[in-house]
C-alpha cells in the first residue's frame, strides 16, 4: 500500500504544480463570472425598441394598448394602404392592423389581426401585443354582458399557493419543494457527469503519455500494474476535487461581487416574465405590483429555506452525492485507464470512447426527463444500472426514493466497480507493456482470458 500512496502523491503533486493547472484554476472562474455578468448586462442593454403604428378599423384598441419601455404604440386614422405606402419612410418598424367592417364582423368575434414589419420581431414582442389585445377584448365582453368589471378584477387578483407535503408510511408529514430540490439533485448529477468525463480522460492520457515515453517500463519494475493503475486513478481524482472546489469557491465570490456592483441596477428586471405575469393582475397599480413582488419573493425564499433546512434529506443528498461522485469516477476511470494501457496514442482510443461515454450521455438525457415522470420504469432502471446510476439517481432523489432502491443501486455500483476494476486490471497488466500493435476488441478479449 505504501507504493500506491507514493504513486498517488506523485500524480497529485506533479499535476497541481504545473503552471497550466494553476492558470486554469484561476482563469476558469474569472471567465465564467465575466461571461455570466456580460451576458446579463448585454441582455438588458441591447433591448430593441419598437415603434408600432396601430391601424384599428374597429376602434376597440385605440387608446387602450399601453406602451412599455420596449414597445411604443401610435394610433393613426389612415387606411392600411396609406400606412403600407409610407411604411419605409416612416419612423415605425411595425404596423398593427385590425380589420373591421360594420355589419360583416362582430368585434367580439375578431379572430385575427395582422402585423406588418420591416424586420422579423421576436416571439416575446408578439406575445406582449397579443396578450394586451386579448385582455382588451376580454374587458369589452364583460361590459357587453353587463358584468361588474371591478369585481372580476378583484377576483383575478387572487393567487393560490400549492404546498407540497409528503406523508410517509408512518403518517409523518414533511414539507417538500421538489422544483428546488430537483435543481440541486440535477446539478449534482451534472457535476458527476462533467467530473467523470473530464478527469477520467486525464487518467487515460496520463497512461498513454507514460507508455509512449517508456517511463512505464521503469515504474513497472518496482510496483505491480494494479497498484500503478489505482494510484493514478486516485491521484487524478484528488487533483480534480481540488480544482473543482477552488472553481466553486472562486466563481461564487466573483459572481457575488459582480451582482453587487455591475448587476445591481438590473435586479428588478431579472425577475422572469412568467413570474411577473403571475404577479401582475388587471387593476394593479405599480405600488400594488411592487408589494406583491416582495410578498412572493419572501414566500419563495421561505419555501426554499424550508426545503434546504430539512436536515435529514439534505444529509442524505450530500452523502449520496459523495458516494456516487466517487463511485462513478472510480468505475469509469478504471475503464479509461485500461483502454489507455491498450493503445499507443490518443488517436487509437476513438474506437473505445463511444462504448464508454454513451451510457453517461444517455444518463444525462434521461435525468432531464425525470422531472416529468420520476417514478417511471425507465427512471427506476437507469438509477439502478451502475453505468448510469451516478447521474440518474441524483436527479431522482428529490422526488423520493425508497431505501431499498438506494441500497440496491449503491450495492450494484460497488459490485460493478470491483468487477470492472478486476477486468480493467487484466487489460492494464497485459497492455501496459504492449507496443506497436493495433488493439481490437478481439485482442482485448484474449487479454481478459489470459490467466498468467
Amino acid at each position: 500500500m505504501n507504493k500506491t500512496f507514493l504513486i498517488i502523491k506523485r500524480e497529485y503533486l506533479s499535476r497541481v504544480r504545473k503552471k497550466s493547472f494553476i492558470y486554469m484554476t484561476l482563469l476558469v472562474p474569472v471567465l465564467f463570472a465575466v461571461f455570466i455578468i456580460a451576458a446579463i448586462s448585454l441582455m438588458f442593454q441591447e433591448k430593441e425598441k419598437h415603434n408600432v403604428e396601430v391601424i384599428d378599423e374597429s376602434t376597440a384598441f385605440v387608446g387602450e394598448l399601453k406602451s412599455t419601455n420596449d414597445i411604443h404604440f401610435f394610433f393613426n386614422e389612415i387606411s392600411i394602404e396609406q400606412a403600407k405606402a409610407g411604411f419605409y419612410s416612416s419612423p415605425y418598424d411595425i404596423i398593427l392592423y385590425v380589420p373591421y367592417k360594420e355589419g360583416e364582423h362582430d368585434i367580439l368575434k375578431l379572430g385575427r389581426a395582422q402585423l406588418f414589419f420591416k424586420k422579423q420581431p421576436g416571439i416575446l414582442l408578439q406575445e406582449v401585443i397579443k396578450k394586451q389585445m386579448e385582455n382588451i377584448l376580454y374587458d369589452y365582453q364583460l361590459k357587453q354582458y353587463g358584468i361588474d368589471q371591478k369585481k372580476v378584477e378583484e377576483a383575478r387578483k387572487f393567487s393560490l399557493g400549492l404546498a407540497m407535503v409528503k406523508i410517509d408510511e408512518k403518517g409523518n408529514e414533511e414539507n417538500s419543494n421538489s422544483d428546488l430540490l430537483y435543481v440541486i439533485g440535477f446539478g449534482g448529477g451534472l457535476l458527476i457527469y462533467m467530473f467523470i468525463l473530464l478527469y477520467g480522460v486525464q487518467v487515460m492520457r496520463g497512461v498513454i503519455e507514460e507508455k509512449s515515453n517508456r517511463i512505464i517500463e521503469v515504474i513497472i519494475s518496482s510496483v505491480k500494474p494494479f497498484q500503478l493503475m489505482m494510484g493514478k486513478i486516485i491521484g487524478v481524482a484528488m487533483v480534480g476535487l481540488t480544482q473543482f472546489l477552488m472553481w466553486v469557491v472562486l466563481s461564487a465570490i466573483l459572481i457575488s461581487v459582480g451582482q453587487a456592483t455591475f448587476l445591481k441596477k438590473y435586479a428588478d428586471d431579472l425577475i422572469p416574465s412568467a413570474q411577473q405575469e403571475i404577479m401582475f393582475k388587471p387593476g394593479m397599480n405599480m405600488t400594488e405590483f411592487k408589494k406583491a413582488k416582495e410578498e412572493i419573493s419572501s414566500k419563495q425564499i421561505a419555501e426554499a429555506l424550508g426545503a434546504l433546512t430539512n436536515k435529514k434529506f439534505m444529509a442524505t443528498l450530500i452523502l449520496c452525492f459523495l458516494f456516487y461522485f466517487l463511485g462513478g469516477y472510480l468505475l469509469y476511470s478504471s475503464l479509461f485507464a485500461a483502454f489507455g494501457a491498450a493503445v499507443d496514442n490518443e488517436t487509437e482510443t476513438q474506437q473505445f470512447m463511444l462504448p464508454v461515454t454513451l451510457p453517461l450521455v444517455l444518463a444525462y438525457v434521461i435525468s432531464i426527463f425525470i422531472m416529468q415522470n420520476p417514478n417511471s420504469s425507465v427512471a427506476f432502471w437507469f438509477s439502478i444500472v451502475p453505468f448510469t446510476s451516478p447521474v440518474v439517481m441524483m436527479a431522482r432523489l428529490p422526488f423520493g426514493v425508497h431505501a431499498w432502491e438506494l441500497a440496491l443501486s449503491m450495492s450494484l455500483l460497488i459490485a460493478a466497480f470491483i468487477f470492472i476494476t478486476w477486468l480493467a486490471g487484466k487489460i492494464y497488466r497485459t497492455g501496459i507493456l504492449m507496443y506497436g500493435k493495433k488493439v481490437t476488441y478481439k485482442e482485448l478479449w484474449k487479454w481478459l482470458r489470459y490467466s498468467g
